[in-house]
């Protein structure tokens, strides 16, 4: 018998399964959260999720009592309401189990592990009128949903503005802005979508690409009842940094026995390598000539590469993301890319942040990522250690410090805290850097008039190399010009060429 909602649950579910499918990292999932939660602003993630759930569970309770909680009693509207309803619902039914098989997955590499809840999970979406084709779709739907907030909310922590827009934009190129179209449409297209991450280096590049990478669609093995891959297994990483020209081809298509000399037997390039449902990174993409950017140009545009030393094509289904530490205008400016292979990589720009944007915009975000460090290290939380790291920062660095090697060199500060008890900066950095952490200093307006003078002598000394010339130039006399610049660069003792 068919069955209608009321005006009161179309309302309600409406606005569910709009929650359910739009970006989990929006400030629109937020407030639809908390209103269907009935829960105030200041309400935690967590908290806001459980009310949430609960919500939603004593709703479809009510349609329970009702006989009204299969799909096939509805029609129109109202069955498209409901099928996403249900498919909520089924999803944090399952979200721990889909965790504790994201951690077997991680253990077991690249044997795609057991589903132990398959014939439970199967089970539950055929009570909600689900046949078996629906199931297999949804459920591999909802295990590529979990696995890509799993990675993309605890591999790239912090709650900058510049990180959460970050996390939004993943998840938009993971899924696109509207999931619904993406499962109907894209699900096995994305292999068109290449990504360009910009970011310095040590900003975090290689993590989000894995985000991207282990987050596509994989289908179920409906004989097995397991994914048919592991997504371990999905995500293929090459920095073309480490190869000279000669070789970047042969590792990125392979080669066959014979080719050049040196090739005594053949190999599989990382084209070949990548799994159909997974992807590849080419790290430092910004530093390949132009011969080998029309080579890959061809690869993105007919999806089909030669191996050297062979006539035989093979095609190549992955999806490409390419990282550089270049910036945009310079890749613009400076010719790095040609312009049709600029344009035929670029489908989605991300931007990595560099930690001084992070820390500037959120300070509490430092004390955050040495907690992850530091857990990370050792495998366990340290308030204390977390503590230890972050009174060595503060003094013996300074506020405006830049971080030029990013959480990179984060992660370096808080091991050689750990081995030694003192981190003085990176000095070569600083002669390099020394200009941005004065703008930063002025710009959030932390530097005191002294800062400014000896930084701005640091950079004359830089350019000039004598104490005298500094002297001239700034009006001071040669004693506080060399003790300005001994605050940033107590290795300069005096012994320079003009003494």
């Amino acid at each position: 018998m068919t069955q209608q909602l009321s005006s009161r649950n179309r309302e309600f579910f409406t606005l569910v399964s709009r929650a359910g499918f739009i970006n989990p990292f929006s400030d629109e999932r937020t407030e639809l959260e908390l209103q269907i939660s009935g829960l105030p602003q200041s309400a935690s993630r967590k908290r806001r999720t459980e009310g949430f759930i609960a919500a939603v569970s004593t709703r479809i309770a009510e349609l329970e009592a009702a006989d009204q909680t299969n799909i096939t009693v509805y029609t129109g509207d109202d069955r498209k309401i409901m099928e996403k309803v249900f498919l909520i619902e089924l999803f944090y039914q399952f979200k721990e189990k889909f965790d504790e098989l994201i951690q077997n997955q991680i253990t077991g590499g690249n044997v795609p592990a057991k589903v132990p809840f398959y014939n439970e999970a199967q089970v539950a979406m055929n009570h909600r009128g689900f046949e078996e084709e629906a199931f297999r779709r949804y459920f591999a739907l909802a295990f590529q949903v979990r696995r890509a907030f799993y990675f993309i909310d605890r591999s790239l922590v912090g709650n900058s503005p510049c990180m959460r827009q970050l996390r939004w934009n993943l998840w938009n190129n993971v899924f696109t802005h509207n999931i619904d179209l993406y499962d109907r449409y894209l699900r096995n297209r994305m292999e068109d979508f290449s990504t360009l991450l910009i970011g310095e280096t040590g900003t975090g590049k290689g993590t989000a690409a894995q985000a991207i990478g282990r987050s596509g669609f994989i289908p179920l093995d409906r004989r097995r009842k397991i994914f048919v891959e592991s997504f371990f297994q999905s995500f293929i990483s090459l920095n073309l940094s480490q190869f000279p020209e000669t070789l970047i081809e042969s590792a990125l298509f392979g080669h066959r026995k014979g080719a050049f000399t040196g090739a005594v037997e053949d190999y599989q390039g990382v084209f070949d390598r990548c799994s159909p449902y997974g992807a590849i990174l080419l790290d430092e993409i910004g530093e390949v000539s132009y011969p080998i950017q029309i080579k890959l140009l061809q690869v993105l545009q007919e999806r089909v590469f030669s191996p050297v030393g062979s006539q035989k094509q093979s095609r190549f289904q992955g999806r490409v993301i390419a990282a550089t530490n270049r910036s945009q205008d310079e890749i613009r400016g400076k010719n790095v890319f040609r312009s049709d292979f600029y344009y035929r990589l670029c489908s989605d720009i991300l931007v990595v942040p560099p930690l001084r944007q992070r820390i500037q915009e959120n300070p509490a975000e430092l004390n955050l990522l040495l907690s992850t460090t530091i857990e990370r290290l050792i495998g366990k939380a340290s308030p204390e250690l977390v503590d230890m790291v972050r009174q060595v920062i503060d003094s013996q660095l300074k506020p405006e410090y830049p971080w030029p090697g990013n959480v990179r060199e984060l992660e370096q500060c808080a091991r050689r805290v750990l081995l030694k008890g003192m981190y003085t900066g990176e000095t070569d950095f600083k002669k390099i850097e020394l200009d941005r952490e004065l703008v930063n200093g002025i710009e959030k307006g932390s530097l005191d008039a002294a800062s400014l003078v000896s930084g701005y002598c640091y950079l004359l000394y830089q350019r000039h190399q004598t104490f005298e010339e500094v002297a001239r130039r700034t009006g001071l006399d040669r004693r506080t010009v060399k003790k300005y610049i001994q605050e940033w660069a107590p290795e300069q003792n005096g012994t320079t060429g003009d003494e």
